[in-house]
């Protein structure tokens, strides 16, 4: 077990999500990716016009199916053999 300041931390060693903010999984994802193919893969707007990190987790916060979509597509990307420098 982990602590840190006195409070009791759980570890996840088989949560490939674990650690890994929204914002960092877009980050990787548009910068080895692409926009044009994370919009290919999960067709949402803020992927396909005037594409920004900023706007993408606006509307990722507040949508639950999309976030999962995204992460599904990180998990995948990450597992391949084109991902495992991430």
């Amino acid at each position: 077990m982990s602590f840190i300041l006195g409070s009791r931390m759980q570890e996840q060693p088989k949560n490939p999500l674990h650690g890994v903010t929204l914002e960092m999984i877009l980050t990787q994802l548009s910068e080895n990716l692409g926009w044009q193919a994370m919009a290919e893969q999960v067709d949402i707007n803020c992927f396909k016009k005037d594409p920004s990190i900023k706007s993408s987790l606006k509307f990722l916060r507040r949508t639950p199916w999309a976030r999962a979509k995204v992460e599904a597509m990180y998990i995948d990307y990450k597992s391949g053999p084109w991902g495992k420098h991430l």
